[in-house]
């Protein structure tokens, strides 16, 4: 069984993880506009950290200050792909915070459900994000054309265009966002 301390510095670290990652979808979101999946990736980490911070109430944890603003990467596609890396960095933290809150079923039953967001969800969106990206950056790219004069302000697209389908983690499933979404 977990010791209080244990407890204490799990929930710290996913929180910080949490606020790390809202800082950067903001300064992603300052920097480009509100391009998906990041408005919809914002608001679910948003989300996890307010579960979180439930946690450290119940737990009686004083929960570490938000995160200060993070910088942006120099373009959308390395935004996505900083965002495929921090998922997959964020789902192999909660691996190992699981295995150190044995005998704790409710803070492991809220890192599971936070873990399987990111890998099923948000990992998801941000590969297609790079998808998306890498091919409005080819040359001769059609999309690449459009990218150009949308971007030629300085301001990125919105998003819409080849590939706005709509999956994991951009509105589709109960067709609503809120705290339902996110399971």
């Amino acid at each position: 069984m977990a010791t209080p301390q244990t407890i204490r510095a799990a929930l710290v670290e996913a929180l910080e993880d949490e606020y790390k990652a809202i800082a950067t979808y903001r300064a992603v979101i300052d920097r480009f506009g509100a391009v998906r999946p990041f408005p919809n990736l914002l608001a679910a980490e948003q989300r996890h950290a307010e579960a979180l911070e439930r946690l450290c109430e119940r737990h009686g944890v004083e929960p570490p200050r938000p995160a200060a603003r993070a910088s942006a990467p120099a373009s959308l596609l390395e935004a996505c792909r900083a965002g495929v890396l921090a998922e997959i960095e964020n789902a192999a933290l909660y691996d190992r915070l699981i295995a150190q809150t044995s005998g704790h079923p409710d803070v492991q039953r809220v890192f599971l459900r936070l873990q399987a967001a990111s890998r099923e969800r948000h990992l998801v969106a941000f590969r297609r994000c790079v998808e998306r990206e890498a091919s409005r950056d080819a040359p001769g790219s059609a999309a690449s054309a459009r990218a150009s004069r949308h971007r030629g302000d300085g301001e990125a697209c919105s998003g819409r265009g080849p590939g706005r389908g709509r999956g994991p983690g951009q509105g589709r499933g109960r067709g609503r966002s809120g705290p339902a979404a996110d399971r």
